[in-house]
């Protein structure tokens, strides 16, 4: 079976019962996403405007404005819809990867944000994102559901 077809399969089952430190890991990502969401509507807006590439065919602060607000919804989504879990995972997984591109942009382009000011810094940045990607598909339990589903 292909990615998509097991993806949602496992996206419409229940969510099966998850350990505590899944689910305490759920909730610290969950916070800490409606915390940047909020950063991107209040005080660290200019910031993120910086980490927008040029090439993004939309104004820099509509961009910052709407991953503000996806970000927030998937915060509480990752603290509060605990029966769906599994797609909010998948979800905040696939957001992680949209916006990679704008660190990308700020390595390439030597933007300064964030105190990242200076090419290694930004470089190390780099490597954090597929961190949260794993954080985010390990909490939910949907790689677990993905790999599940496939034995089935």
């Amino acid at each position: 079976m292909s990615l998509v077809p097991r993806l949602a399969a496992a996206a419409a089952r229940p969510a099966p019962p998850t350990s505590k430190p899944r689910r305490l890991g759920a909730v610290v990502l969950g916070a800490f996403l409606a915390f940047a969401g909020t950063s991107h509507l209040t005080f660290a807006r200019s910031e993120f405007q910086a980490q927008v590439p040029d090439w993004v065919p939309l104004d820099d602060d509509a961009v910052v404005l709407l991953s503000g607000a996806v970000e927030i919804s998937l915060g509480a989504a990752l603290i509060l819809l605990r029966r769906r879990r599994v797609p909010v995972g998948w979800a905040a997984a696939a957001f992680f990867v949209l916006i990679f591109p704008g660190n990308i942009s700020q390595y390439v382009t030597q933007t300064d944000a964030f105190g990242l000011d200076s090419d290694s810094k930004r470089l190390g940045r780099l490597f954090f994102q597929p961190l949260l990607v794993i954080w985010a598909l390990w909490s939910t339990g949907a790689w677990k559901a993905l790999r599940d589903g496939a034995e089935k």
